[in-house]
């Protein structure tokens, strides 16, 4: 029987120990870790929750009204913009004082966009509602048929609470008086009494 060289069966021995340990490590280098993976039912990653949809455009429905070129409802979104529902209704006329509206201001239902004349100012208030404070017009300034309030109209000589009520009727249901011979289609209001308002009234 061979003598074997204890210094070389020591080499060998230490060559054996160093491949086992460096297969250990390469396996343990390519096994997957526990957090690779999250366990079923585990919450979504973080950039999967975080983006959020953004938010839908409702219906929304304004009254435009005062010195635009075709005041009336309009149906708009609630992403649109003051100017926006100023487009709609064919923008303002040569008078109208956009210095006293915030054109960037959003939309909100039911709301009245009233578009002042130069020297008036400009109120917005819920649809049905009256627009100002009920404050008498100055004395000699004409009316504005458009946005005078019911108090306001009732200062005319002829015109009563009645008759101004269906003045402001007339109104609501023909998206604001075009002209000012639009009054004799009002139901009280003949040709004798047009032509008294007609140095007391506006559009």
């Amino acid at each position: 029987m061979l003598e074997r060289d204890p210094r070389r069966l020591a080499a060998w021995g230490g060559a054996a120990l160093i491949l086992v340990l460096l297969a250990a490590w390469y396996l343990a280098r390519s096994r997957p870790t526990a957090s690779a993976a999250p366990p079923p039912g585990a919450a979504a990653p973080i950039a999967a929750i975080s983006t959020a949809a953004p938010p839908r455009a409702e219906r929304v429905v304004v009254d435009v009204a005062g010195a635009v070129k075709r005041p009336g409802v309009y149906r708009l979104t609630s992403t649109d913009r003051v100017e926006d529902a100023l487009r709609r209704a064919g923008g303002p006329t040569a008078r109208a004082d956009l210095s006293q509206l915030n054109r960037a201001a959003k939309l909100e239902d039911g709301r009245q966009i009233l578009v002042p004349r130069r020297g008036r100012t400009a109120a917005a208030a819920p649809a049905g509602t009256a627009p100002s404070s009920g404050a008498p017009a100055p004395v000699g300034e004409p009316i504005d048929l458009n946005t005078a309030t019911l108090e306001q109209l009732d200062t005319l000589d002829g015109v009563g609470p009645s008759t101004a009520q269906k003045i402001l009727d007339y109104r609501e249901q023909h998206g604001g008086f075009k002209s000012i011979d639009e009054l004799d289609q009002v139901s009280g209001i003949g040709e004798k009494r047009l032509a008294a308002l007609r140095d007391h009234v506006a559009v």
